[in-house]
């Protein structure tokens, strides 16, 4: 299981056109800080994205909760660490934790859970094996920079 002091790490600097009129990243921008954080992670763990639907396997979103713990500013470089969560049959959740890169202040929480289904078919479908093992592994200590720091 993947430590959360070493867990997978997404930054990315915060652009000017993601705030609002209070001078902070909008609160929806953070489904798509999720959405960028987790394609980079879902990549890590199994390289390209192609090769999950080339197995006629995809993921989608059941749920997603956010609790914010601070703002974000235009400029500031985000870090979103995501570390894996329990697995089901079908299922499998992920944590993700964000902070500002150069204090560790801290900025949000999110928990999403994604079940993996046949995109041929439509429907749910058991994790494979061989992703189970990726995913219960994780990918401690990796790191994906868009920030340009």
């Amino acid at each position: 299981m993947v430590s959360p002091e070493n867990p997978f790490q997404y930054r990315l600097r915060v652009r000017y056109s993601e705030c609002d009129a209070q001078s902070v990243v909008f609160n929806a921008r953070y489904g798509d800080y999720v959405d960028l954080a987790i394609n980079e992670y879902i990549r890590t763990l199994f390289g390209d994205y192609q090769r999950l639907l080339d197995r006629d396997l995809d993921i989608q979103v059941v749920s997603m909760t956010l609790n914010w713990q601070g703002p974000a500013h235009f400029d500031e470089v985000l870090c979103v660490d995501v570390t894996p969560g329990p697995l089901g049959n079908t299922s499998f959740n992920l944590a993700l934790a964000f902070h500002e890169h150069s204090s560790g202040r801290p900025i949000a929480r999110a928990e999403m859970t994604y079940v993996m289904i046949v995109p041929s078919r439509g429907g749910k479908t058991p994790v494979p094996e061989d992703l189970r093992v990726l995913l219960a592994a994780g990918a401690p200590g990796q790191m994906i920079s868009h920030a340009g720091e």
